[in-house]
């Protein structure tokens, strides 16, 4: 059975219904980052709520679904709105069962293969942010939470170059709300963009996302999702 959560706001505000996501799950099924999705956008009318509702969720993203048939969503993060996502899309995409999804940025194609979700996206489509690449991924792993500095910090390293597996944290560095991204999957479009390559990669606790470079300088990006318990 598909677990539901139903928020219980502090205001009189209706209460939305939400499905609650775990996106780029690890195999064994840990892990993830949450994603709340919020099926019927019509509860939450406009940026004021929308963006009220997500930062109080808390979540990396909150996705607002306007037409579920023909995948319009509209992407939250705690302070700001999105154009595009990485871990939104591919859970929306996986929870919808749509072909497509489209977004601000454009129209994002959808593909099922066995227990993985692909998105295919552009990386022009990522905000800027800084990849840094450490020497090993113990480098990566020594790391406070957040790291000195302003700005979106990707930090990865090596844990097998030739076989594409990639060491990541990502640190959004922008407000108090979000401290570290458990799995971000617009980093990972840019860092396979910058590397031209298929990666591997394992962020967080243990997340793990899969990439592939497309055609037309597109990208492919994969994972698997659960419901959160």
């Amino acid at each position: 059975m598909n677990a539901r959560v139903t928020d219980q706001p502090r205001s009189a505000a209706p209460a939305p219904h939400l499905d609650v996501l775990r996106v780029f799950c690890a195999g064994d099924g840990r892990h993830g980052n949450p994603l709340g999705v919020v099926r019927d956008g019509r509860s939450h009318r406009g940026q004021g709520p929308r963006q009220a509702l997500a930062d109080r969720l808390g979540h990396s993203e909150t996705v607002f679904v306007d037409d579920p048939e023909r995948g319009v969503v509209d992407i939250y993060a705690p302070g700001l709105r999105l154009p595009f996502a990485g871990h939104p899309l591919v859970g929306a995409a996986w929870l919808l069962d749509v072909e497509s999804l489209q977004v601000e940025a454009g129209e994002v194609w959808v593909r099922q293969d066995g227990e993985f979700t692909w998105i295919t996206a552009r990386p022009e489509w990522v905000p800027p942010r800084a990849l840094r690449q450490y020497a090993s991924p113990a480098e990566v792993d020594a790391l406070p939470a957040p790291p000195p500095g302003e700005g979106r910090l990707y930090a990865w390293a090596w844990e097998d170059e030739a076989a594409g597996r990639v060491r990541a944290r990502a640190f959004p560095r922008r407000d108090e709300a979000v401290v570290e991204d458990e799995a971000t999957g617009a980093a990972a479009l840019l860092l396979t963009a910058e590397l031209g390559r298929a990666l591997n990669i394992t962020q967080g606790r243990g997340s793990q996302l899969l990439t592939a470079p497309a055609r037309d300088g597109e990208i492919e990006l994969g994972g698997r999702v659960r419901f959160a318990s």
